[in-house]
């Protein structure tokens, strides 16, 4: 994968100490790099003392800046000193991408005149003239930090997962495998708001994928090749032979869609039809395409797609669809979270095992094969769904952990059992919410960063919980 890369911007004023600025270029850089991550900088000599002050120096940069569009990720904007909001605002305006605002701290014995940076003051400064402009931007704690301490370490790490969000989710698409599921109109969505906010929705009957199915032959080399990948990705040991090919050529013909279309994101109708006309249960391949780095949803889930591409874009691991299942005895803060087997397996306390599907069984034994149940391993995690609603698209983000506590043996599928603070509070306000019995969920603690992405970059609305 390419490294993200920063564009690194300097700022100065005047009145305060110009000979910080050189030190500041240099611990920048060892500040991105030792990170893992790349940067742009311009020459030293570009403008007077390597920084920007005036607005002709800012449109130096600007210009600068367009020279290099598209090689960067997003912009750090560094304050040795004071810095100029004129200035800044003349090179940043049009950057189009995430701006991280760092100041540097004063150091207690280097408050002399030749030292002194007063950028706790100035940050206020450029960030009352970027609200006034209406420039986005990003500002963490602490409000003064060193490049080169561990806070500021984890600024940048928080940054880079900001700028993956707001870059992938300005523009993408998510491809919608067959009809809304007929029984649950708990999944609609608009598509006509969904497109206001860069989302494309690109739609394809059940029955053409059927019909794709039925174009490959047992033994081409697609439907074997995927069969192999299949077998090693999970336990296939119970599942009939031919219902393991059934679910390599639905999965192969899941692959040519993401490929013809250049898909981001899928969902897909996964029952009735799936059960009754091809006699599989697409679980275990959405678990697969989510280990992938494929974003699937099942039953037509788009919004939780978009909540789990979101995700994925922060933490880099796969992100899962979830039912509200089962209370947890009478620990009220407790909840059994669970889907009938999509989960991506390095979720999972280890490989799952492919069964005849339970609910489907129930009435045609042999017709849901796919199910990959097994139980959701422990871990900080981030929840998350959204709604179109009213033109709006309105989001909730919140946090918990997935725990060891363990389910007993006869529960089907793949659940785990999640424990959120003052559970029984939220739950009320997402019902009365309109929000939907799914819920989506990635690995660690996202909330930082889906909330500055959504609220100040990407224009969504947030619900707090």
């Amino acid at each position: 994968m390419k490294k993200m890369t920063f564009a690194l911007y300097f700022g100065n004023r005047g009145f305060f100490p110009e000979g910080l600025i050189a030190g500041a270029r240099d611990e920048m850089i060892k500040a991105v790099t030792d990170c893992g991550y790349d940067y742009l900088i311009p020459d030293a000599d570009m403008t007077r003392y390597g920084a920007v002050e005036t607005r002709q120096e800012g449109w130096k940069y600007a210009e600068w800046l367009k020279s290099h569009e598209g090689e960067y990720d997003g912009v750090i904007l560094c304050m040795p000193n004071f810095s100029d909001e004129n200035g800044a605002v003349a090179a940043l305006e049009n950057c189009g991408k995430p701006i991280l605002i760092q100041a540097y701290p004063d150091e207690i014995g280097k408050m002399d005149f030749e030292h002194r940076r007063d950028s706790y003051c100035g940050k206020f400064s450029i960030e009352d003239v970027f609200h006034q402009y209406g420039i986005p931007y990003t500002v963490l704690e602490p409000h003064v930090v060193h490049p080169l301490s561990d806070a500021f370490a984890q600024n940048l790490r928080d940054f880079a997962a900001i700028c993956r969000v707001v870059n992938g989710m300005r523009k993408f698409s998510i491809g919608v495998l067959g009809a809304r599921t007929t029984k649950f109109k708990t999944v609609r969505y608009d598509e006509i708001t969904l497109q206001k906010y860069g989302i494309t929705v690109e739609a394809f009957d059940l029955s053409e994928l059927f019909w794709r199915v039925e174009q490959y032959a047992d033994d081409d080399v697609k439907v074997t090749a995927k069969a192999e990948i299949l077998k090693n990705y999970t336990d296939f040991s119970k599942c009939p032979a031919d219902k393991l090919i059934t679910l390599a050529k639905v999965s192969v013909v899941i692959d040519d869609y993401i490929a013809e279309y250049k898909l981001d994101c899928v969902t897909l109708r996964c029952w009735e039809e799936m059960q009754t006309v091809l006699g599989v249960a697409p679980c275990v391949l959405l678990s697969e395409l989510n280990d992938r780095g494929i974003v699937a949803s099942c039953e037509i889930d788009l919004c939780s797609a978009i909540n789990m591409y979101s995700m994925q874009l922060a933490s880099e691991k796969p992100t899962a669809c979830v039912d509200w299942n089962n209370n947890y005895g009478d620990e009220t803060d407790k909840v059994i979270l669970f889907h009938c087997g999509p989960i991506a397996q390095s979720l999972m306390t280890a490989k799952g095992t492919v069964t005849d599907h339970k609910m489907f069984a129930k009435g045609c034994p042999g017709c849901g094969w796919g199910s990959n149940e097994g139980r959701i391993a422990a871990f900080p995690m981030t929840f998350s769904n959204c709604k179109t609603e009213d033109g709006k698209l309105t989001f909730y983000v919140d946090e918990g952990e997935f725990l060891e506590d363990e389910i007993e043996q006869g529960f089907f599928g793949c659940g785990g059992v999640a424990h959120i603070d003052d559970l029984e509070r939220k739950l009320l306000k997402l019902g009365r919410n309109g929000f939907r019995h799914h819920t989506a969920v990635g690995m660690g603690h996202m909330s930082l960063v889906l909330n500055e992405a959504f609220r100040y970059y990407l224009g969504y609305d947030i619900i707090d919980l």
